[in-house]
């Protein structure tokens, strides 16, 4: 129990979901007595639905997963038996045996969201009196997760909010590290993730027109096509006002523009309840290797006001506009905050 009880107290000590998800796995190792766990991010994407290994946990060690392991969630693919049912019914535990033995995979639920799962390798101990332990801190570490997510998240949209955005942002640089590449073209096979400041035109005007109640379905109804049009492995914020930022995942300049124009053009074509048509304005940057926060949101948002200042309802990248001699080239102070 003495050991149940300091797992819990570092646990709820994290105030990040990453970090937290991770703490648990020691935690249910050590319970059952496993040989090992690994930790695996959710991910649903282009490619699909698929867990892919992070971390790796022994009785001595916490090591980051040089090999990822991709385990495929589509129908009939998946490897680990009843894996995809328990998603798709939201169960907490399922054991499953593979070529490696037996294996039990513990499903992080963070509301509607399937945060991460873990899996116990070669667990000794599996009598009823455990299993109602380990069921008991999935339920603290879910309870956990939704007091960092009021935290962290908008009122109103429930997207992430303003404050934890240079956090994010940090963790993205030190997490995907960008791979250099020429001046003229992204190298094959490169992954690159870009900045886009998203403005709602004429919002003043729903607003003033329509009353705030139906000015704020507007921000709710542009953050839910947000949710549905983007990748989980995208960071989505409410910046503040009419504002949005987007942490957007391109393998290169294309492939981003065509991502925030099929956006814009969803926006456009959705009929808003009582206010109609609304339109938004999008200016967006690479982000470059270690570059601050300040300096990125400066260049998108320097695209975003070109956009608003000829014709709104428009996509702008800042290198193509500085490189046709639309923008002048401008420096933002590093030490600025934004908060």
């Amino acid at each position: 129990m003495e050991s149940i009880i300091q797992h819990l107290e570092k646990m709820t000590g994290y105030r990040d979901h990453d970090l937290l998800n991770i703490s648990i796995a020691p935690a249910l190792r050590e319970i059952v007595d496993a040989s090992s766990a690994r930790v695996f991010e959710f991910v649903a994407n282009e490619a699909g639905t698929f867990l892919r290994s992070k971390v790796d946990i022994t009785a001595t060690d916490v090591t980051l997963v040089e090999q990822q392991e991709v385990i495929h969630l589509s129908s009939g693919v998946c490897s680990i038996p009843g894996l995809q049912s328990a998603i798709t019914n939201r169960h907490p535990v399922v054991e499953a045996t593979t070529d490696t033995g037996l294996s039990l995979y513990f499903l992080l639920w963070n509301g509607e969201k399937l945060e991460a799962v873990i899996q116990l390798c070669r667990p000794v101990k599996q009598h009823i009196s455990i299993t109602d332990v380990l069921k008991g801190m999935l339920v603290v570490f879910r309870n956990f997760h939704a007091l960092l997510d009021y935290n962290e998240r908008d009122s109103l949209t429930s997207l992430l909010n303003r404050k934890t955005f240079e956090d994010s942002y940090t963790k993205l640089l030190r997490l995907n590290p960008e791979q250099p590449v020429s001046n003229t073209e992204e190298a094959e096979g490169a992954h690159f993730h870009w900045l886009a400041v998203v403005d709602i035109d004429h919002f003043k005007r729903v607003n003033d027109q329509f009353g705030r109640l139906y000015g704020d379905e507007v921000l709710i109804l542009i953050a839910n096509l947000m949710r549905s049009y983007f990748q989980t492995d995208d960071y989505l914020f409410r910046f503040g006002g009419e504002q949005f930022l987007i942490l957007l995942h391109a393998t290169n300049l294309a492939s981003a523009q065509e991502n925030l124009d099929q956006f814009r053009t969803l926006i456009a074509e959705h009929q808003f309840p009582q206010v109609g048509k609304v339109t938004v304005s999008i200016g967006f940057s690479r982000v470059e290797s270690g570059e601050p926060a300040v300096a990125i949101v400066g260049r998108a948002d320097q695209a975003l006001y070109y956009a608003k200042n000829h014709g709104r309802n428009r996509t702008c990248h800042y290198d193509h506009l500085v490189a046709s001699g639309d923008l002048h080239q401008e420096f933002s102070n590093d030490i600025a905050e934004f908060f």
